[in-house]
Formats: structure tokens, C-alpha cells, sequence
């Protein structure tokens, strides 16, 4: 009698990225390997399979710049087996349990099913939780971390633990964590009040009509560029520079939003950090203010 045996965990080879990333450029990742749920991502980790190798864990790749020459290490991509969303009872009070690899959109119209309140915001955040976690993604004047109640972690060695927002120092797009060693988020609970299911569903889609009108959703992007200033809002010190429309290569400037580079068509990732260098030197020249990248640039260039 044979004895057929179940492979979860799977590691491929030489993967094209720009299909794993919405502004559709970028090499290949020398691995990737896709967990089936977040055991076999533990299991996996245990095993010490590539544990010397750069790792990156990737949702939907809404806010990543990679470059042409690939990424020469472990690519773990998040958004089909880490997909845990919940209600989670926490001493009585009702919550909300969404792993890494959950469409942030999804997590918010799930919490306004639910008949919460506060979350809609997160209907005009293109990625997953894992990105948005470790990034503090926000829009429309809020942020991820302002929600949350504790997050669940795992180490290169697939040690699991239950962090809380004390142990991270969290700012405008930044969160680094307050102690040592690295550490891979592999979800967050979330706190909400409560409210009106029809009002919020209600607000979401007022936020994603005013998103539609205003971002080139249209044409593959990474999301906003660089992040705002201090008093400032990034896109419109790139209008001022006379940047929209402003193209090298296959890259060019939205214009729709300042802040947006699209793909036209056969874009390399040279083009486009090109064209970001162009626009940090001239916005440093014209304002004198840095502008700090948000988007994630990752790999080699060719």
C-alpha cells in the first residue's frame, strides 16, 4: 500500500517578482517559498532552511520597489496562507485577530461588518497587515499601530511571541522595535470601538470613491513615493518642482498625484530610483527639505 505524503512547504527558484508587486518590474528572487498556514511557516523556520539568506516577507507588494537584479535571498510571501481573520474575545472585550498576510481593505470592511467602528480608513491601504504593521501605513490622518492591542511575532528560528505596542517605538511610518534581534510580524490584534455597521460601510465607500479620484489606480504604481514632511505634503512640493507628468524611461510622475510614479510600459527599476533621485535633489535645491522615501527598495542592480 503506497503512502501519499502531503508537501506544504515548497521553496522555488529564480521566481520572477514583478508579477508579486503592483508596479509590475523588478528581477527575480533567488527563493521564495509560499507557507500553507502559519504552522507550516513555524515548521519551516525550525527547519533552518535558508536561515543564513536575506529574507524578505512580502504581501501583495503594494508599496516595494525591486530592483533589476533581483533579490538574492528568501522571498516568504504572506497572502494566501497567513489569512486568520477573526473575533477574538480578550478579557471580555471583543477585538479583532488579522494575520500578515490579510488585505488590509478586507480587515476593514470585516470590522465594519462586524458592527465596529474606527477602521474604514484602512479601506484606502493597498497591502497586507504584515506591511502595514511594520511600516505604520495610514491615511486619511490615521495609522495602523493607533489601533492596536498586541501583535504575534516569529524569529528566524521560528520562535513565536506575543508583543505589545510598548515594545516598539512607533512614528510616522517607521516602527522599530525596542528590543534585540529581528523579528517577522506575523499578525496583529486590533482594538476598535464600536459603531453603526451601515454608517461605516457607508464611509468606506465614500473613502474609496474619494481614492479613485484622486490616486492613478489605474496604472501599476507602488502607492505614495515619499513620505510627507513635516508641515508639508510631498506631492504637492513635487507639483511645484514641475514634476507630474515628468517621465525617464518607462517611469513617469502621475499626473494624477505628484506623489505617484507610474509604470507607462516597459519601466526598469533604474528608471524609476532615477527619477526619485531627480526629484530628492530638486525639492532639496528648491526647499531645502529632505524628502524620505516610504516605498521599500529592495535588491540588486544590474
Amino acid at each position: 500500500m503506497s503512502i501519499v505524503v502531503k508537501i506544504e512547504s515548497r521553496i522555488q527558484t529564480n521566481v520572477p517578482m514583478w508579477k508579486k508587486n503592483t508596479l509590475r518590474i523588478g528581477g527575480d528572487a533567488a527563493f521564495a517559498y509560499s507557507p500553507s498556514s502559519e504552522s507550516d511557516l513555524v515548521a519551516f523556520l525550525k527547519s533552518g532552511q535558508h536561515l543564513d539568506s536575506p529574507f524578505l516577507f512580502l504581501g501583495l507588494g503594494s508599496n516595494l520597489l525591486v530592483r533589476d537584479g533581483g533579490f538574492p535571498g528568501l522571498v516568504i510571501y504572506t497572502h494566501r496562507g497567513l489569512s486568520d481573520l477573526r473575533i477574538s474575545d480578550v478579557g471580555g472585550e471583543r477585538l479583532i485577530y488579522a494575520s500578515a498576510g490579510v488585505p488590509v481593505p478586507k480587515l476593514a470592511r470585516f470590522a465594519a461588518t462586524k458592527g465596529f467602528h474606527g477602521g474604514e480608513f484602512m479601506a484606502g491601504i493597498p497591502g497586507t497587515v504584515g506591511g502595514a504593521l511594520t511600516m505604520n501605513a495610514g491615511c486619511y490622518g490615521q495609522e495602523t499601530w493607533d489601533h492596536i492591542e498586541s501583535v504575534k511575532t516569529v524569529t528566524r528560528e521560528g520562535i513565536v511571541r506575543q508583543r505589545l505596542p510598548s515594545d516598539f517605538s512607533v512614528s510616522y511610518r517607521c516602527v522599530k522595535p525596542n528590543f534585540d534581534g529581528e523579528e517577522f510580524f506575523l499578525g496583529g490584534t486590533f482594538r476598535f470601538s464600536l459603531g453603526d455597521s451601515d454608517l461605516s460601510r457607508e464611509k468606506i465607500k465614500d473613502l474609496l470613491r474619494k481614492r479613485v479620484a484622486e490616486q492613478p489606480l489605474s496604472q501599476p504604481n507602488c502607492g505614495s513615493v515619499f513620505q510627507n514632511p513635516n508641515g508639508y505634503y510631498a506631492a504637492r512640493l513635487i507639483e511645484e518642482c514641475g514634476f507630474k507628468g515628468r517621465s525617464i524611461g518607462g517611469a513617469s510622475v502621475s499626473t494624477k498625484h505628484a506623489n505617484f510614479i507610474v509604470n507607462c510600459g516597459g519601466a526598469t527599476s533604474r528608471d524609476v530610483e532615477n527619477l526619485m533621485i531627480e526629484i530628492k535633489k530638486t525639492v532639496k535645491r528648491r526647499f531645502k527639505i529632505d524628502l524620505q522615501t516610504e516605498v521599500k527598495v529592495v535588491g540588486e542592480s544590474l
